[in-house]
């Protein structure tokens, strides 16, 4: 198994508003698995993802990834370590994201995610059943992401 995924998705709004719906609590909790995410976008700053009032509900604690920031150039990329609380027995990850205009005025959007330890892995490459535990990953992620900045709604949750 590879240690290294790589997601690309087409967005049809500019690269400030992704960027922005990637470090801003108003929209994380749009999208994916929701909560607030909090970015000190210094080289050295802290980033956290609050759990949901839904996923507190199934036992996570406040805080469910952690991580430091490594990079940031608004609205081009953003560079960070990825930790998430439930799997204690692997090193961080990191997560790149490249956000890039097209020629069209829409935005390219790739999230990098290397170090990735085997339970990792297999939560963040997305199950391919909706129903099965552990949800989509990153591909529910951006897809949600993609759903909020271009309909401005939350993209449904699965049964």
């Amino acid at each position: 198994m590879s240690d290294t995924q790589i997601h690309r998705i087409f967005i049809d709004a500019p690269p400030e508003k992704v960027w922005q719906a990637i470090t801003t609590p108003e929209f994380s909790r749009l999208y994916g698995y929701s909560g607030d995410v909090s970015y000190d976008l210094s080289p050295g700053g802290r980033y956290e993802h609050r759990a949901s009032e839904e996923m507190k509900s199934l036992g996570m604690p406040d805080v469910v990834v952690t991580g430091e920031v490594i990079e940031a150039d608004p609205p081009r990329r953003l560079v960070q370590t990825w930790s998430p609380v439930w799997i204690q027995d692997e090193e961080p990850g990191t997560v790149t994201w490249d956000i890039e205009p097209t020629a069209d005025g829409a935005t390219r959007l790739t999230l990098t995610h290397t170090g990735l330890g085997a339970q990792t892995a297999a939560q963040v490459g997305g199950n391919p059943d909706p129903t099965a535990e552990g949800g989509g990953g990153w591909p529910w992620v951006l897809s949600g992401l993609k759903t909020v900045l271009e309909t401005g709604r939350a993209m449904e949750q699965p049964a």
